[in-house]
Formats: structure tokens, sequence, C-alpha cells
């Protein structure tokens, strides 16, 4: 029987080599939770199977104090964040970005779960605003309309018995060496590295 995977794999195969256009991205948070925790940075690249076609990357000021843990893990500071926009002023661009295009994220429930919870509270609250007549920025929709890969699924599926699928892991297994480990542009660039493995594993 197939799997649901199994299905969405199939689905993004076609979909590559009939020639679609996939952008590949990556976000930097406060913590793990989308409805406490905030967005610091957006990485992406767009891709087809030609080849690399453009990139995104922005820092967000997220409007509260970095949290150790987090630094910790991406290296960005507060003094990288002072003085750069707000989100409201970063997702329109990153939208207008990926129009279109198939996303492909590593462990997508997690980037798009993101950005889902902050497109929702901003369609909450821009009907909310359009009561007393506030001016707020409109999101086109309440949640990404664009068909998602996964590539942590489809590893696991193309790379079985491998110890560690997460994303750094998978480019050392692979021989895909990162140049800025745990910052946005560069994790996009790893996943789309991983998921043309995963194309051409299947060839």
């Amino acid at each position: 029987m197939e799997t649901p995977s199994n299905s969405q794999f199939a689905l993004a195969q076609k979909a590559y080599t009939e020639g679609s256009v996939f952008t590949a991205f990556d976000l930097e948070t406060t913590g793990l939770d989308p409805r406490l925790d905030q967005i610091v940075e957006i990485g992406a690249v767009k891709f087809d199977r030609k080849g690399l076609i453009a990139r995104f990357s922005a820092l967000v000021n997220p409007g509260i104090a970095m949290p150790e843990e987090a630094g910790a893990v991406n290296n960005i500071t507060d003094e990288m964040l002072r003085g750069k926009p707000p989100l409201d002023e970063i997702l329109p661009d990153f939208l207008l970005f990926i129009k279109n295009t198939v996303l492909a994220a590593h462990n997508a429930p997690f980037d798009c779960g993101f950005i889902n919870e902050k497109l929702r509270i901003r369609w909450e609250r821009t009907a909310q605003t359009a009561v007393s007549g506030a001016k707020a920025w409109v999101p086109p929709y309440p949640v990404l309309p664009n068909p998602i890969a996964d590539t942590l699924l489809f590893s696991r599926e193309n790379f079985p018995r491998l110890r560690s699928y997460s994303l750094q892991s998978l480019a050392r297994e692979l021989g895909i060496p990162p140049r800025d480990a745990h910052r946005a542009e560069d994790d996009a660039r790893l996943c789309m590295e991983i998921f043309i493995r995963c194309m051409d594993i299947r060839k």
C-alpha cells in the first residue's frame, strides 16, 4: 500500500521532472512553539531541475530578546537583529518569492507551521482592525497554498538505516559541505541539495 510520504514523493518527483520551480526554505526562531516564539531569520533558494534560480535571505526583528538557548544554536544575537525590519515587512516579500512554487523544507511541519501560524494571526488581526478602520498588512491567505515536499520524509525513504536524519548529519553523510551551519539561507541550500539527491536516486 502506498503511504502518504510515498505519495508525496511521487508528486514531487513528477513536478521536478516536468520542470516545476521549487523553493527550499528554512527558518531560525526564538524557540519551538509557533504560538509563543518568533521568527528571526528566513532563508530560501529557488530552483528547478536546471539549477539555482534565486536566493532570499532576511533577518527579522522579533520584538523580544533572543533566548540564550536558541542563540547558541543559530549564532544570531540581539545585536544582529537590532534595527532589522519586523516580520510584517518581510513576509510580503517572502510570499512573493515563493509564489507559484513547490515548497521544500526539512521537517516541513515545523517551518510551514511557523509561517502558517504567523499568517493566521495577521489574517485574524486584519479582520478585527478593518472594523476600526486601522491599516494593517493584509496577507493574501491565512495558510500557505503551496504544495509541500518534506526532505526529512524523503531522506528516510531513500537513505535508510542512517543513524541521524538531521539536516547537518544528512549533509555530512551525503558529502554536502555546509558553509554557515544553522543559518537559514545555508540550511535552505542543504535542503535543496538533499532534495535533488533524493530525486536523482529514484531516476
